[in-house]
C-alpha cells in the first residue's frame, strides 16, 4: 500500500502557509485544510489521533487528513526543533512486508533499497514514483545494506552467511564468509569507511528457521539435531557457514582482510553500527538475546575511540531506558551535526525512534505503531528518515540531513 502524499511537493495552498504562523500558534494544518494550533485548549475541540490516542492513529488510505506538527513527533530538547520539518507528518509508505532491515539510498539512482528478511526478498523504492518493487528475486534472507563510498551496494545474506559487494559491472564479490576457517554467523549490519575498509557486526540472528537457516546438527542453535537444518532452500548448507561461532566486529581491509575488531567477550550481540561525523568513533549497538543467539547483550549503545583498525576506549553512549522501560535499540545512523538516530523495541507509546545529541543526551522521539529494526536518511536532498518497523516502511521529512553514502 502506498502512500504518495508523503514524499510530493506541497499544495498551492501549503505553500502560503508561514513558518511565522506555526510557531506563534496562530494556525495549524491539516493536509485538507486548517485547525486551530491550540485546539486542545479550546471546548468542545480535541487533540489529533496519535500513536497513543483512543481511537488510535490510523495509517495509509484510512488516515484522513494529516495533522501539523505531527503529534507523533516529540521535541524533549528545543534543539531537537532544528531538526525536524514542522509541516510534515509520518507517512507509512507499504506495508506489505514481513520484516523489513537494511534500508540504504542510492544517490546515483535516487531509490532505497531494502530486505524483507524473512521472506527473502530484495525490494526497491523508488522516489519518483513512490512505489515498491522487487530490487532482486532472491535476497538471500539478506538484512544490512549500505553503498560505499563508489556507490557500490554491499550485503549481508544471512542465508549464505557472507557480505558481498555488487560491482559496477554487475558482478558480486564475495567480500567475507569465512573467518580463521569457520563460518561466519549471519552478517547483520554493515557501514563504510573513507579508507576503503567495511565494518560489519556478526551475531547469529540468521542461524534459525526464520531469519536464515539453523546449524547443522550439534551447532549450538541445533544441538541435538531434531530441526531438519537443510529443508526448504536447495542451497542450504552448500555456500556459507554450518555451525555459529562466536559473535564478532568485523573490519575488511581494503585488500580484503578480514580482522576481529571485537569479539563476544568484549561486546555480547553486537548489532546496529555507525561512524562519527569525523571517523574518529565508532556506535555500536548491543542486543538482548533472540533467535539464533546464545547469549544477551546489554541492550546499550557502546561507542569506542577508533584508530586505524583499533577500538579502544569503550564506554556507554546511552542505556536506552525511556520512562523506566529498557528499549531495545538496531539500526542506527548520523545526521551531518553528529546526532544518532535508533531505531527502539519496546512498549506501545514507546517504540519507534530515539533521536540523541553527541553528548548521549536524549532530545526527541518518534512514535510508530511498531518498533523500529532500522533506518536510514534518503530522498534528493538526504533530508527523509526511511523507518522500517515489522512489516512496515515509514517515511517523515525532517529538518536535517543524513551522514555518510547510505
Amino acid at each position: 500500500m502506498t502512500d504518495h502524499l508523503s514524499l510530493q511537493a506541497p499544495t498551492k495552498s501549503e505553500k502560503y502557509l508561514t513558518r511565522r504562523s506555526v510557531l506563534s500558534g496562530v494556525a495549524e494544518i491539516s493536509l485538507l485544510g486548517f485547525s486551530s494550533l491550540r485546539a486542545a485548549s479550546i471546548p468542545g475541540s480535541v487533540s489529533p489521533p496519535s500513536v497513543v490516542s483512543q481511537p488510535p492513529r490510523a495509517w495509509g488510505t484510512q488516515a484522513g487528513p494529516s495533522y501539523v506538527p505531527d503529534p507523533d513527533v516529540i521535541t524533549l530538547d528545543p534543539s531537537f526543533k532544528d531538526l525536524t520539518y514542522f509541516a510534515s507528518p509520518i507517512r507509512r509508505v507499504w506495508d506489505q512486508g514481513g520484516w523489513l532491515e537494511g534500508p540504504a539510498w542510492s544517490n546515483e539512482g535516487r531509490f532505497l533499497v531494502l530486505n524483507d528478511v524473512i521472506r527473502s526478498r530484495a525490494l526497491r523504492y523508488t522516489w519518483e514514483t513512490g512505489e515498491i518493487s522487487d530490487f532482486r528475486p532472491d535476497s538471500y534472507a539478506a538484512n544490512g545494506n549500505c553503498f560505499d563510498f563508489t556507490g557500490r551496494l554491499i550485503v549481508c545474506e544471512d542465508f549464505f552467511r557472507r557480505v558481498v559487494r555488487w560491482e559496477h559491472d554487475g558482478s558480486v564479490k564475495v567480500l567475507a564468509d569465512r573467518y580463521n576457517g569457520q563460518g561466519l554467523n549471519s552478517p547483520n549490519d554493515v557501514v563504510p569507511h573513507p579508507d576503503g575498509s567495511v565494518w560489519f557486526t556478526d551475531p547469529g540472528y540468521g542461524t534459525n528457521l526464520t531469519e536464515g537457516h539453523p546449524d547443522a546438527p550439534g551447532g549450538p542453535t541445533n544441538p541435538d539435531g531434531k530441526i531438519r537444518w537443510n529443508i526448504g532452500r536447495e542451497l542450504i548448507g552448500e555456500i556459507g557457514g554450518t555451525k555459529r561461532q562466536a559473535d564478532n566486529v568485523f573490519r575488511i581491509a581494503p585488500d580484503g582482510t578480514l580482522t576481529s575488531v571485537l569479539q563476544e567477550k568484549d561486546i555480547r550481540d553486537p548489532n546496529g553500527l555507525c561512524f562519527s561525523t569525523d571517523y574518529k568513533k565508532l556506535y555500536l549497538v548491543s542486543t538482548p538475546k533472540g533467535p539464533g543467539q546464545t547469549v544477551g547483550g546489554d541492550q546499550a549503545i557502546h561507542v569506542y575511540d577508533v584508530n586505524g583498525s583499533v577500538l579502544s576506549n569503550r564506554r556507554i553512549f546511552t542505556n536506552m531506558q525511556l520512562n523506566g522501560a529498557q528499549m531495545n535499540p538496531d539500526g542506527i545512523r548520523i545526521d551531518v551535526f553528529g546526532n544518532l538516530w535508533c531505531g527502539a523495541s519496546g512498549p506501545l507509546g514507546l517504540c519507534g525512534v530515539m533521536i540523541f545529541n553527541p553528548a548521549g543526551k536524549l532530545i526527541g522521539r518518534i512514535r510508530l505503531p511498531q518498533g523500529c529494526s532500522n533506518l536510514t536518511f534518503g530522498g534528493p536532498k538526504r533530508d527523509h528518515l526511511f523507518m522500517c518497523a515489522a512489516g512496515s516502511l515509514f517515511a517523515l521529512q525532517v529538518g536535517v540531513q543524513g551522514f555518510a553514502p547510505s
